[in-house]
């Protein structure tokens, strides 16, 4: 009777500690799929790409650099890194380089350095528009 009942034991053990694991395993993918499905924040900048690069060692992703428009001359430009997932949007940024445009992105917190080396997403670029 006490072989019976060990043996039970074990089994119920082995099956908690796979749920452990289970959990373990599903909250993360959880936690990334709802990061980087849905966005923290979404904006527009106003300013020159100066820079877009597809840098990465295993993940590769692009990533941008924005200088903002600069109101008093007195001061530093103000820079906005970003990164890209879609290829079209880097397309068409990497046509204006150098223009002034409105860079939409969507800000997702919380995602891996595989997803992208900033939490800025541009999603959409378009010309700015002459005063």
């Amino acid at each position: 009777m006490s072989q019976f009942f060990l043996q039970k034991i074990k089994v119920q053990a082995y099956k908690a500690l796979l749920l452990l694991i289970g959990l373990c395993l599903l909250v993360p993918v959880i936690y990334l799929f709802f990061a980087y499905k849905f966005a923290y924040s979404q904006g527009e900048s106003v300013g020159f790409v100066q820079k877009l690069s597809y840098k990465g060692w295993i993940c590769k992703t692009w990533e941008g650099e924005q200088i903002r428009s600069i109101a008093n001359l007195q001061t530093a430009p103000d820079k906005f890194f970003f990164t890209v997932r879609d290829e079209q949007v880097a397309e068409k940024l990497n046509q204006t380089l150098g223009e002034k445009v409105v860079l939409e992105y969507e800000e997702h917190r919380g995602l891996p350095s595989c997803f992208g080396d900033t939490p800025h997403f541009a999603v959409n670029v378009r010309a700015a528009p002459t005063p």
